[in-house]
């Protein structure tokens, strides 16, 4: 098949971005396919060697340039959010992972959190705020009375941690109101939940089924974008499957499927969770989990010997209706 690895964008996740397009495409050659690297604008690609690459701003209207389907290996806002997504859906290309509505819901950290709690998914206690609103000292106040210390402070559409920040110290809390604003204009803070932190991926259409639960485990108590990132196993340790009861393991799963149904996901999903003694909460879906030699999802199917060429195969026959 003709292919394009759609991979780089404009968010800032663009360097994850690469990295998981690279290992896409390199899987794609390997399988056979004849392939293409895209980004969304010609003065922003950065191809693999030997590639054809091209901008995705340039091919409305080109039908001879148009690919059997497009693998996005897009992350984080402009690339997640439905937003390419929807382009290609005007042009008939078809892609992998979600449509437009679940891309953009899983996006906005509170729509989805409003969608899996009208579900009965368990989440965290939060509040959310304007850019504005955070010079008022009643804005800290609301939210040592509402949600108490610790707290996770998060931009309400962003990924890969970024500006994300667990304050401890309400000293430390207009730093990381701040902060969060950098990366968006609506921000989330929410009750802190202690507990183990795992993630469970979902692959399918139709019949949808789980990989095994992952726990990530960090040296720093949070799994930050270095944590996620880092190729040494210092920051932190995925264990696959992880060490839970089988009740435990068999409530995440059947969780991740109802967040993967809440939002109406196409393909492939990964929710993550923290285990907590109070019970399992929901904390976000991807829509795109990410592809680099780090990440959870190929970990997760690798743990059930299906290599990461057959995954890549495996999501380019669910795009296509296989």
């Amino acid at each position: 098949m003709k292919i394009a690895v759609l991979a780089g964008g404009t968010s800032a996740e663009r360097p994850v971005s690469l990295q998981s397009g690279r290992q896409v495409f390199a899987a794609l050659v390997r399988l056979g396919h004849d392939v293409e690297w895209w980004d969304v604008k010609a003065d922003i690609i950065d191809a693999p060697s030997g590639a054809v690459s091209r901008a995705l701003v340039d091919i409305g209207g080109r039908t001879e340039l148009y690919p059997d389907v497009v693998f996005i290996a897009l992350h984080g806002p402009d690339g997640e959010d439905g937003t390419v997504q929807g382009y290609l859906d005007v042009l008939g290309i078809p892609y992998t992972g979600s449509k437009v509505l679940a891309s953009s819901l899983a996006m906005d950290k509170v729509r989805a959190k409003t969608m899996f709690a009208a579900s009965g998914i368990p989440v965290a206690a939060h509040l959310v705020f304007g850019r504005d609103d955070i010079s008022s000292r009643s804005v800290i106040r609301k939210i040592e009375q509402d949600l108490g210390l610790p707290c996770v402070v998060k931009p309400v559409r962003q990924g890969s941690s970024f500006g994300t920040s667990v304050v401890k110290d309400i000293a430390d809390l207009p730093k990381a109101l701040r902060l969060a604003t950098k990366y968006d204009s609506e921000l989330m803070v929410e009750e802190f939940i202690s507990g183990r932190e795992i993630t469970v991926a979902c692959i399918g259409t139709g019949t949808v089924a789980t990989l095994p639960v992952v726990e990530i485990v960090t040296e720093s108590g949070f799994f930050d974008y270095t944590s996620k990132y880092a190729t040494d196993d210092a920051a932190a340790t995925e264990i696959v499957p992880a060490d839970l009861e089988a009740s435990e393991a068999e409530e995440a799963a059947n969780l991740a499927l109802e967040c993967h149904s809440a939002l109406g996901c196409h393909g492939y999903s990964r929710t993550d969770m923290i285990v907590s003694e109070h019970g399992i909460y929901v904390l976000e879906t991807n829509t795109l989990p990410g592809m680099t030699e780090t990440s959870l999802l190929p970990k997760a199917a690798g743990s059930v010997g299906m290599s990461f060429d057959v995954l890549v195969e495996r999501i380019i026959q669910l795009a296509l209706g296989d």
